[in-house]
């Protein structure tokens, strides 16, 4: 692929930083007047702000996620982190829970933590209870449990004076469809867990005709990060589910014409044209240079520092033992007087303490206790005889070891012809060293790859030892063996030893003071060893551009035994009569963030049409906002306090009719009274009558 065209389609993928919510500082203007509080509790997101004119955006948009740190041993348990507050999202990623379960609200702790940090966030001053309305988005067809837990947590642990449930398909349709109470649509929501066909006519959603798909944007982006893992295992660290959920929404695309697409991709020139390249993050290593590299000399002395640190540190411990064991010692001599002096009453706890039970143990005890302590005294003095011996030693004899160990092997010519001739030759022998290290890497690399020369080699010899027709088993009984074993070893032989490392330095030091033109020259040699190719960061999207998003339409491509959109959208239509049908399809609304593909509003358009009459018409629209218009509808309806009045549910209200209760309205749930509830209050009614 030429460089110019991948650059034309090269993606640099930048890691968004993530900023804490900051505390809503504007309080004391809206707690007096009793505002709204719009709360749009997404599986995905959370949005939150406040139903007033002067605030027509939400003040919180976070992810409804929850992180409890792990408590290390020793240590306070840590915070809790919630949402936008959560900065390393991949960092915890084996700790984040959510309150959600396939889009219903199961658990109930981590939604009160979740109300927590958002009463919090508002800045609401209030002790003991929150004085202000809650307008609450719910899952279609919410469970009757589920309900009467919220609203439990809602009026028992916050006091709330109201709250009203709505649907946030329903209330984003409402906020984009004027008229909404007398109009009629299939509204399609494409959420983060399942997608819904919601048919409404008359401004009241037919709840028995509507039908759900359990496949939202968390399983296509699951697939996606899988599938590029999978493709792509040397960068499978590197590619996060976030980072693949910002290249899916990004860049992938919905097709109209799914199989030609496929068809075209067959071609090279097209794959040329449209293939994009996604390059990762990475940190650049900083290049060496010779005047960066260490001396033969420096290795030495960091060598004889570390020594000296663990000689130190060992010292330490025998002192601090010794002053142990010196007490001891002391102790357990106490102990012998009393013995001695026959005073039993503190004597039978005291050798309880050092698990002693007559006095001959007490002696062994004792006399091991000398032992040890004179042993560790003549360790201490024997470390301290040795360093000053090492201070003592002149810095000439040291030069003179060192001289003689480095021209042991190579011996500087007295003549000045022969040096040419000496400086070639220890040039030669550097370039074979480096070569060596060279090649050693380069089959490293080659034999992580499948279909390399050394890799094939490596699998054939591996293939001839694991036949079954051998007679004998005495592989490993020959030193030849061992030539094999390295051979077919992963990295591909020996790794750079410290022998070799310290001969080339010795080659290194010698050049650098007789041949300083050789410094330029090694630092060239050195830019392809250490510096970071961005290439190696790289990979490459095709097919899978247009083939994950086709989910939507086809779930089975994942292992779903549910039929996509386009089949959904029949399905439902065919529940109604041919004018009923002509009524939906004229006004088709797609909401949700999973509805942002490119290419969606003209695939559903042909499927559509495929499936209507011949020349009938029908519209489709998405949402001006996909992710915030639900919060949107909320809120405008909240401002109503007509609206508001009816649609809520107050205190009272819960205790006469129970959690379970819901005000219906046009965006809500429609509501059924659990049978067994039901049966009960008639019996109640029947006894009340007897008496």
């Amino acid at each position: 692929m030429d460089e110019q065209e991948i650059e034309g389609r090269l993606y640099n993928l930048q890691d968004p930083k993530i900023v804490p919510d900051s505390i809503f500082d504007n309080y004391a203007a809206v707690g007096k007047n009793n505002i709204p509080i719009v709360i749009d509790n997404g599986s995905y997101q959370c949005r939150v702000g406040w139903a007033s004119e002067n605030h027509p955006e939400p003040t919180m948009v976070f992810k409804n996620l929850i992180a409890k740190p792990r408590k290390e041993r020793g240590k306070k348990e840590g915070d809790i982190q919630i949402g936008n507050s959560i900065t390393n999202i991949e960092a915890v990623r084996l700790q984040l829970r959510s309150q959600f379960d396939r889009d219903v609200v199961v658990h109930f702790e981590a939604q009160e933590q979740v109300f927590d940090h958002i009463f919090s966030h508002l800045g609401i001053e209030s002790e003991g209870k929150i004085n202000h309305p809650i307008v609450l988005t719910e899952s279609f067809l919410n469970p009757n449990h589920s309900r009467n837990l919220m609203s439990e947590l809602l009026f028992e642990c916050y006091g709330v004076p109201s709250v009203s449930y709505g649907v946030d398909a329903l209330f984003s349709w409402c906020q984009e469809s004027p008229g909404y109470t007398s109009r009629d649509s299939l509204v399609i929501r494409l959420g983060q867990h399942c997608t819904h066909v919601l048919p409404v006519l008359n401004g009241s959603v037919v709840a028995e005709h509507s039908r759900r798909i359990n496949l939202g944007g968390i399983h296509i982006t699951s697939f996606f990060h899988r599938l590029m893992q999978l493709k792509n295992p040397l960068l499978a660290p590197a590619i996060s589910l976030s980072r693949a959920e910002e290249i899916l929404f990004n860049h992938c695309r919905i097709s109209d014409t799914f199989y030609d697409d496929l068809a075209r991709w067959e071609a090279v020139d097209y794959q040329k044209k449209n293939v994009m390249i996604i390059q990762l993050p990475f940190t650049a290593a900083p290049v060496p240079t010779t005047a960066s590299l260490l001396s033969l000399e420096q290795q030495q002395q960091r060598r004889r520092d570390l020594a000296k640190r663990l000689a130190d540190m060992n010292a330490r411990k025998r002192e601090e033992r010794l002053a142990e064991d010196e007490e001891t010692l002391s102790r357990m001599l106490s102990i012998q007087e009393m013995w001695d002096d026959g005073d039993n009453n503190d004597l039978q706890q005291a050798l309880e303490e050092f698990d002693l039970s007559n006095r001959q143990e007490l002696n062994k005890a004792i006399s091991n206790l000398k032992a040890r302590i004179k042993k560790t005294k003549s360790k201490i003095l024997a470390v301290m005889n040795t360093t000053m011996e090492d201070t003592q030693e002149t810095p000439s004899a040291k030069n003179e070891v060192k001289t003689s160990k480095l021209l042991q092997e190579l011996p500087m010519p007295n003549d000045a012809n022969d040096m040419g001739n000496w400086i070639a030759e220890l040039k030669q022998k550097r370039q074979s060293l480096l070569e060596k290290r060279v090649a050693r890497r380069q089959k490293k690399q080659d034999m992580a790859k499948r279909r390399t020369v050394a890799a094939q080699e490596r699998m054939r010899i591996i293939s001839q030892l694991a036949k079954k027709d051998k007679r004998e088993d005495n592989f490993g009984m020959k030193d030849e063996d061992w030539d094999v074993y390295k051979a077919i070893q992963k990295d591909g032989g020996d790794s750079d030893s410290e022998e070799e490392s310290e001969r080339l330095a010795e080659l290194e030091e010698i050049l650098g003071r007789y041949a300083p033109e050789l410094n330029m020259a090694q630092e060239q040699q050195l830019m392809p060893l250490f510096t970071c190719i961005p290439e190696k960061y790289q990979f490459a999207l095709g097919t899978e551009l247009i083939r994950v998003p086709e989910l939507l339409f086809q779930p089975s491509m994942l292992g779903h035994e549910q039929g996509g959109i386009a089949e959904t959208i029949e399905y439902v239509l065919k529940k109604f009569s041919q004018d009923e049908q002509h009524r939906l399809v004229n006004d088709i609304y797609i909401t949700g963030g999973s509805s942002k593909f490119p290419g969606l509003l003209p695939r559903l358009h042909k499927e559509v049409m495929e499936m209507r009459p011949f020349h009938s018409k029908f519209n489709i629209r998405r949402s001006s906002c996909p992710s915030l218009s639900a919060w949107y509808g909320a809120r405008e309806l909240a401002l109503n306090p007509e609206w508001l009045r009816a649609s809520s549910i107050t205190k009272s209200m819960y205790d006469e009719f129970g959690g379970e209760y819901l005000a219906t309205h046009s965006a809500s749930n429609p509501y059924w009274q659990n049978v067994a509830l039901a049966m009960d209050c008639s019996q109640q009614e029947v006894v009340e009558e007897m008496f």
